[in-house]
C-alpha cells in the first residue's frame, strides 16, 4: 500500500426517497448547512464533515436501506445538542441519551427514511466538560 496518501474525509451517501425531508431534518435538528442541493442530489456539511445523498433509484433500493442504514456521528458537547434534538421527540422517534458499556455517552434518533443517527461523545468528556 502506498504509504505517501492520506485520507482527508469519509463521507457517506444515502439514498433517500424524500431529499426535501432529508434535507430539513439534517437541517434543523442536527445542524447541518446543505452546500449542494442539485437535481437528484444534496451534500450536507457540519464542522468540516459531509453527509451526501441522491434520490434512490427505485422502491427495491429503498427497502434495502429503510432499517438497515445507520450513522454513527461523533461530537463535542452532546449535552447542548441533546437538549436541542430532545425538543423534536414528537416528530422523530429518538431515545435518550444515555452511556454505553463501551465508555461512550449516546443518543438515536430515526431520520425521515428510517436511517438511525447515532450521536455520542466520549463519556469522560461529557464528564470533564460538565465540570468545567
Amino acid at each position: 500500500m502506498e504509504s505517501s496518501s492520506t485520507v482527508k474525509r469519509i463521507s457517506p451517501m444515502l439514498a433517500v426517497e424524500s431529499m426535501e425531508s432529508t434535507l430539513a431534518f439534517f437541517r434543523d435538528v442536527l445542524g447541518f448547512t446543505p452546500t449542494l442541493v442539485a437535481a437528484g442530489y444534496a451534500i450536507v456539511e457540519r464542522d468540516g464533515q459531509t453527509i451526501h445523498f441522491m434520490d434512490a433509484a427505485d422502491e427495491e433500493v429503498l427497502r434495502c436501506v429503510r432499517g438497515h442504514t445507520e450513522i454513527y456521528i461523533e461530537v463535542r458537547g452532546i449535552r447542548a445538542l441533546w437538549e436541542h434534538v430532545r425538543t423534536f421527540k414528537d416528530r422523530y422517534r429518538i431515545r435518550d441519551l444515555f452511556d454505553r458499556e463501551y465508555g461512550m455517552t449516546e443518543f438515536h434518533i430515526e431520520d425521515p427514511g428510517s436511517c438511525l443517527v447515532f450521536v455520542a461523545e466520549r463519556t469522560s468528556e461529557v464528564s470533564s466538560a460538565e465540570g468545567t
